[in-house]
C-alpha cells in the first residue's frame, strides 16, 4: 500500500521493482505452502510497464485442480503482504487449456503474462514470453 514519507505528507506509491520483488517473495511462500500450483504470473499495467499511482497487481494463477468454483478461489489466497491492491484470476489447468484461444481476453493474457513461477513438469501452458 502507499507509504507516507517521514518528512512529508505526500504518499508514495511502490515502484514496479518493489512490487515485483514482493511478488517473488510471496510466490516462494505460496508454492512452498501448496502443491497444486502449476504457474503464477502477473499481467496488466505492471507487466506492460505503464503502472502508476493507484495501479493494482493483476495475478494469474494456474492450479492442477480445484474443488472450489472459479469465483471463490481467490478467497484462499492471502495477498495482504503485497504492497499494492491485488486482483487474482485462478484457473485450473483444464479451464486454462479450454479458454477460447481466439478470444481477445486470452490473447491479452498470453501477450502480457510474465510468469514468476512455473513448475518444472508443467509444459502445456503457454509461457507468455517469460
Amino acid at each position: 500500500m502507499p507509504v507516507r514519507s517521514l518528512s512529508s505528507s505526500v504518499l508514495k506509491w511502490p515502484d514496479a521493482q518493489t512490487v515485483k520483488g514482493a511478488l517473488r517473495r510471496w510466490t516462494k511462500k505460496a508454492v512452498r505452502d501448496r502443491d497444486d500450483v502449476l504457474r503464477i504470473g502477473f499481467f496488466g499495467s505492471y507487466s506492460r510497464g505503464d503502472w502508476g499511482v493507484g495501479s493494482d497487481l493483476d495475478l494469474l494463477i494456474i492450479l492442477a485442480d480445484s474443488d472450489q468454483p472459479f469465483e471463490r478461489r481467490g478467497v484462499e489466497w492471502d495477498t495482504a503482504g503485497l504492497p499494492v491492491p491485488t486482483e487474482i484470476l485462478i484457473y485450473t489447468l483444464d479451464e486454462w487449456q479450454s479458454l477460447d484461444r481466439e478470444g481477445r481476453f486470452y490473447q491479452t493474457l498470453i501477450q502480457e503474462a510474465r510468469w514468476v513461477y512455473a513448475r518444472d513438469d508443467q509444459r502445456p501452458v503457454p509461457d507468455g514470453g517469460c
